[in-house]
């Protein structure tokens, strides 16, 4: 067994909590919601309605950068969710880690923003959607990138998924 590490990426309401923890139960992968590892300023500032900028995101990008550092040597396999929204994120999550590969979940934003209307209870309000994809860079040429569009059904997506990680 080797260590291995998948990052559901995507902007918010994309399904990555979801998806990535059905998936982690699927494979038998560690599961790990990268929101959990936002610093509490983080956290304050996306619940206040302010969205992040690149300094926001630096330390918690640490974070899952470490995490996937920590599965991979210990011989272990895990799921993170992280938005990973530019490319020179992904690069700060790849650095120093050598089995990591991105999930893409892509979806219009008109399917996203009527996901996340509906949703209760979560820091990150619909209102900052916008920002979201102004910021997302969608990967282009980026080898350890999977895209799998998301207007179809979870289990549409998990098997997709599926055969696509293999």
């Amino acid at each position: 067994m080797t260590g291995r590490v998948i990052i559901i990426m995507g902007v918010s309401g994309s399904g990555k909590s979801t998806i990535g923890d059905i998936l982690a139960e699927k494979l038998g992968y560690k599961f790990i919601d990268g929101d959990d590892l936002h610093p509490k300023a983080n956290i304050q500032k996306m619940a206040s309605g302010n969205p992040l900028n690149d300094e926001d995101r630096s330390p918690w990008l640490e974070r899952i950068r470490d995490a996937c550092y920590s599965l991979e040597n210990k011989n272990e396999q895990g799921i993170i969710v992280c938005s990973a929204l530019k490319k020179k994120y992904r690069d700060q999550i790849r650095d120093g880690n050598k089995k990591v590969i991105f999930l893409f979940l892509n979806g219009s934003f008109d399917l996203l923003l009527k996901r996340m209307e509906s949703r209760t209870g979560h820091f990150m309000k619909a209102s900052m959607l916008q920002s979201q994809f102004n910021t997302l860079e969608v990967p282009i040429n980026e080898s350890d990138v999977i895209t799998i569009d998301i207007d179809k059904s979870i289990d549409e997506i998990i098997k997709e998924a599926v055969l696509k990680i293999k």
